[in-house]
């Protein structure tokens, strides 16, 4: 690292021209990232995606819908009502993109009281709508006491994708300036603070423009709009908070160049390790064959990646151009920091080891103890503020026209296919057979078939229903209705009903066992509960080896990086112990509605996604801290004097380090789309509590309780080290 230091110094001017065509071309990707972002992310290549398959192409049903829910008021009457609906639909006959118009007039059950709803179909999906929802706006008209709205998955994908935006923006003005304080006060000057936020962005700028290019092999989820600037910013910004540091620390005994080489070989070597295990943390993700996390992992992989190389080459060459000053227009003259706070407080902890230590499971325990209730769900419409129209005209949709018992979130779609046409009467009383086992479970509600709609139970009853309707043309035209929705060649539709409410487990368990049984008959199942059960079922299945790769390669990155086998277990478990707390608090703020937040359950994404990405985070500062520790028990050959020096020394960085990462990430908490806020919110406690309870009081404790043994390493690691300057 130190070759480094030297190299990216002498050949400053190349390094930094180099970057700055890079910059300038990726940043003109960058800005158009959003316009190629869609989705939700949760998609899996499992038997829900093969149901809806057949559903499009068997049965005909459209690859996307938009919902225009027609609303009155009371005084209207109902002629006028009806006849702005007819014009409405007049006027879309025009709207080309469309593959398909149904009026409230054209079928049942869609108008009732002050309310009716029609459906625009298309045959593109539901993410790639944006250009055609802008053009279909001019065809809807609002009149006095006479409104329509739209909503459906389309609707929402292109509101969650404006929230994003907007929120993205808005945690950028709430904390970048906040950020800019914390590093006046952690730098005293304003130079020294500029050039982080610096580094931020165009760590972000590099990282947005490319994963655009990724665009075009893979469908990126919305939320990558705000999760890579959260992290790109926060661990960008906090790479440069150490390299700064140091830099200003070494440039007070040492020339520009040789100050150059030390912080790249000191705090550059302490950032690849904290890249690596963050890099690691998110590529574990890999292992869940869900897009979401497939296109998290590449954008914080490929952000870790850019804000490690920015801060040991581009940062390091500019710091060489800016020399001494790097010191201008100083605002706080600096103090020494062995006599400081830090040091009485360094010296607290260690004199009082078994105290401290105790306090700090006492309350990292305490927090864990939500977590056995909390709730997770796959972010929906109810992602939204409350305030978006789509989220508004969805929940009265579904309040006006999907009754209890019937909903979206009860419903299982079966498809039962046959050899030969289902038509045939063995192969109807088959599919009478496997309907009437579905309908001796307990959990079921109701189905809706053929047989239910035709009034009879069996492929022999139906054969002589259609007989008897024989003589009356107008009742058997009804029946081929009715067969012609519910049979398609060799494949019947079936709809079941289950008695569970929303996001229900039992309503998972049920489709998970249920798709399994021999029908003598193949079944397909779909519907909302199948893609629930089976993004659940990776996830569950898929996280214990991101769990393991996780810990394991950061067991052997730590412990080649300081030759110790108790340090990594120790950083381990508190690293278990500190996420634990923080997903307990989570549940009490967000589930249980605590501190102002309305009552929501925890979104899938938060667990994995937080425990992939502090958990190489919080590396950052135990390398970062133990790195100063082992530099002094190096010079001393004293763990308790190395202890309180290595505080000491990185107390103040490592506050200011999590500060700012607190409020860039913590920033979000005030941003609309509940996923994003939970998440954000989840990240700055969680490096809260590892900055505080676990770097600043467990881990000296520990390190003053173990004494020489933190330094064990197979027999090698406890003689004393020889007295020598610090590299």
């Amino acid at each position: 690292m130190g070759r480094l230091g030297r190299l990216t110094n002498k050949y400053k001017y190349s390094v930094l021209a180099v970057w700055v065509a890079a910059i300038v071309f990726f940043a003109i990707f960058a800005f158009k990232l959003p316009s190629v972002l869609s989705g939700n992310g949760f998609e899996y290549d499992g038997e829900y995606k093969q149901t809806r398959n057949i559903l499009e192409k068997d049965f005909g049903q459209p690859e996307s819908t938009i919902i225009l829910l027609f609303e009155k008021k009371h005084e209207v009457p109902n002629e006028k009502w009806h006849s702005y609906i007819e014009d409405t639909f007049t006027r879309l006959e025009k709207y080309k993109p469309a593959s398909g118009l149904i009026s409230p007039f054209e079928r049942e059950g869609m108008l009732t009281g002050n309310y009716a709803y029609g459906v625009i179909t298309f045959d593109m999906d539901a993410g790639s709508l944006a250009d055609e929802i802008r053009e279909l706006e001019p065809f809807l008209e609002d009149q006095k006491g006479l409104s329509v709205k739209m909503t459906g998955e389309p609707i929402i994908v292109k509101d969650l994708n404006e929230a994003s935006q907007k929120d993205l923006a808005r945690a950028e003005m709430i904390g970048l300036p906040i950020a800019l304080v914390i590093l006046v006060l952690a730098f005293g000057g304003l130079v020294a603070a500029s050039v982080p936020l610096i580094i931020g962005i165009v760590s972000i700028l590099m990282t947005m423009g490319i994963v655009y290019f990724f665009s075009h092999t893979t469908n990126l989820p919305i939320f990558i709009l705000n999760i890579v600037p959260m992290i790109g910013l926060a661990l960008s910004i906090d790479f440069a908070l150490l390299i700064i540091n140091r830099y200003k620390e070494e440039l007070e005994t040492k020339s520009v160049s040789e100050s150059i080489e030390v912080t790249v070989a000191t705090a550059g070597r302490s950032i690849v390790f904290s890249a690596l295990c963050v890099f690691i943390g998110l590529s574990a993700l890999l292992f869940i064959q869900i897009d979401i996390f497939q296109n998290v992992a590449l954008g914080g992989m490929i952000v870790v990646f850019v804000s490690a190389l920015c801060a040991i080459t581009f940062l390091p060459a500019f710091l060489s151009i800016l020399g001494p000053r790097i010191n201008k227009f100083t605002l706080i003259k600096p103090r020494g920091n062995r006599k400081s706070a830090w040091h009485k407080f360094a010296n607290t902890v260690m004199k009082h080891p078994v105290l401290m230590m105790l306090a700090s499971l006492l309350i990292l325990l305490a927090g864990l103890i939500p977590v056995k209730d909390m709730q997770l769900t796959i972010p929906g419409t109810n992602s939204l503020p409350k305030n978006y129209e789509s989220r508004a005209a969805y929940e009265t949709f579904r309040k006006e026209f999907q009754p209890e018992g019937k909903r979206e979130y009860q419903t299982v779609t079966v498809v039962l296919e046959s050899e030969g046409s289902m038509a045939e009467e063995k192969n109807l009383d088959a599919a009478s057979n496997a309907i009437a086992k579905i309908m001796d479970s307990k959990l079921v509600d109701s189905v809706e078939s053929l047989f239910t709609a035709a009034g009879v139970s069996n492929g022999k009853e139906y054969a002589g229903a259609k007989m008897l309707l024989g003589a009356d043309p107008g009742r058997l035209a009804q029946l081929q209705q009715v067969e012609e929705h519910f049979l398609k060649g060799d494949k019947m539709l079936v709809k079941v009903y289950l008695k569970t409410g929303e996001h229900s487990e039992k309503a998972r368990e049920w489709v998970r066992d249920w798709a399994e049984k021999d029908y003598g008959i193949k079944a397909y199942f779909g519907g909302s509960i199948k893609f629930e059960q089976e993004n659940f079922d990776e996830i569950y299945e898929k996280a214990p080896y991101g769990l393991i790769l996780i810990i394991v390669s950061t067991f052997i990155i730590l412990m080649a990086a300081f030759r110790s086998v108790l340090i990594p277990i120790k950083a381990i478990i508190m690293n278990m112990l500190s996420l634990g707390a923080t997903f307990g608090i989570v549940v009490y703020i967000f589930q249980e509605g605590h501190f102002g937040a309305d009552p929501a359950d925890i979104a899938l994404i938060l667990p994995v996604f937080v425990f992939s990405l502090v958990f190489g985070l919080s590396m950052d500062y135990e390398v970062f801290l133990i790195s100063r520790i082992q530099e002094y028990y190096m010079e001393t050959g004293d763990n308790s004097k190395a202890t309180i020096l290595g505080l000491t020394t990185t107390s103040k960085i490592i506050t200011s380090a999590a500060a700012i990462m607190i409020v860039v990430t913590g920033a979000f908490a005030f941003t609309g789309v509940m996923p994003v806020k939970q998440l954000g919110v989840g990240i700055a406690i969680a490096i809260f509590i590892d900055a505080t309870l676990i770097r600043m009081v467990l881990v000296p404790s520990l390190m003053k309780l173990l004494g020489d043994w933190n330094w064990w390493f197979f027999g090698k690691g406890r003689k004393k080290a020889q007295v020598g300057g610090r590299a």
